[in-house]
């Protein structure tokens, strides 16, 4: 987890037209973040690498990914994020489908 993601995930607990949609109570809701949150590794960015994403936005997600050593990004948003500039083949970026199947 680093501060980008955090604030991020923060922010769309707080959008009301979106939650309006969730069934789980307010209070659930952040206690399940919460939760998340009690068995996150934080991570600091020291390098940017700027894959230059699409989306501006997303370029974090890389970077938090690449220092924290992580193996795979988790997304429905595979297409964004494997849009970049820069690639790094250590990274893979897959479906929670496809993550899923992996497990097996």
């Amino acid at each position: 987890m680093g501060l980008s993601l955090f604030s991020e995930y923060e922010a769309l607990l707080h959008r009301v037209d979106l939650m309006k949609k969730c069934p789980i109570p307010t209070a659930e809701r952040q206690t399940l973040f919460e939760a998340l949150l009690s068995v996150c590794t934080w991570v600091k960015v020291y390098c940017l690498w700027r894959p230059n994403l699409p989306d501006e936005g997303d370029n974090h997600l890389i970077e938090l990914a690449l220092a924290g050593n992580a193996i795979a990004i988790v997304t429905n948003n595979v297409r964004d994020l494997r849009g970049g500039e820069l690639h790094f083949p250590q990274l893979q970026i897959m479906t929670p489908s496809q993550f899923l199947r992996t497990l097996k």
